[in-house]
């Protein structure tokens, strides 16, 4: 598939899923911005990004801080003078449960960024999706969908699915002015986030979570997905939650 001269917006491209994504947009054309809250991981994938021929647009910033993420949508349109794709993929985990006594801090927190930040972007970048009749890709999860075990999970899966309604109530009012919007809730994929919330993790790490095909994505394989939604042959999808957990759900 192509995207040339297509600008893709992506929040949370630092490392993982949302860098694979910027870098697979760019193979095929794109014009990418690339956004995170890392500076030195952002210039990593940039360079990458170049490799393909475009220098993509980085900003650093935090979605949870909502004059950053008006400098997101109007750096954007000041560089591209527009916005295509629309690819939300920013999310933290933290840790806390009710009987450790720090649910409402890890609440807020994981809320700000995973779910609030989201949907101010969202709002901000709408009216130039809409103008060119583009669409946006949410990156949920799983933990959405199911009992959070353990409970220190619980302000995760809280997160995740608030943004599975969002991302069906954005589509119904969007989908009147030609704007898909989408999920994909992935299981374990191989990236950087655990180890961002301070717990020591690797390969073995997540290699010991249980899917029914008793393996662990990659960011490609999300990134993938993201481009597929994205596409034309997706033209007729949207309000749907694409699950790409390797069976997880089903043991």
């Amino acid at each position: 598939m192509s995207f040339v001269d297509k600008v893709v917006l992506v929040i949370g491209a630092s490392s993982g899923i949302g860098a694979s994504t910027a870098i697979g947009f760019t193979k095929e054309g794109a014009k990418v911005v690339i956004v995170g809250r890392n500076e030195g991981k952002l210039q990593i994938v940039a360079s990458e990004c170049k490799k393909n021929g475009h220098d993509p647009l980085v900003i650093n910033a935090d979605i949870s801080i909502d004059d950053d993420v008006t400098r997101i949508v109007q750096e954007t349109i000041d560089k591209y003078g527009k916005i295509d794709i629309l690819v939300n993929n920013a999310g933290i985990v933290r840790f806390g449960s009710i009987l450790t006594g720090n649910l409402m801090n890890t609440f807020d927190e994981i809320i700000n960024t995973n779910l609030r930040g989201i949907m101010k972007v969202t709002t901000l970048a709408s009216p130039h999706i809409i103008k060119t009749k583009g669409n946006i890709v949410n990156i949920s999860s799983v933990a959405g969908q199911a009992v959070p075990k353990p409970p220190i999970f619980t302000s995760y899966a809280i997160s995740k699915a608030g943004l599975d309604v969002f991302t069906k109530a954005a589509a119904v009012e969007l989908a009147p002015h030609g704007v898909r919007v989408n999920a994909i809730s992935p299981g374990p994929v191989y990236t950087d986030v655990l180890e961002n919330a301070g717990v020591k993790s690797d390969k073995e790490t997540f290699d010991e979570m249980k899917t029914a095909l008793n393996r662990v994505s990659t960011p490609e394989e999300v990134a993938n997905m993201i481009m597929y939604l994205s596409g034309d042959k997706c033209i007729g999808v949207t309000g749907s939650n694409f699950v790409l957990d390797n069976g997880m759900l089903l043991t």
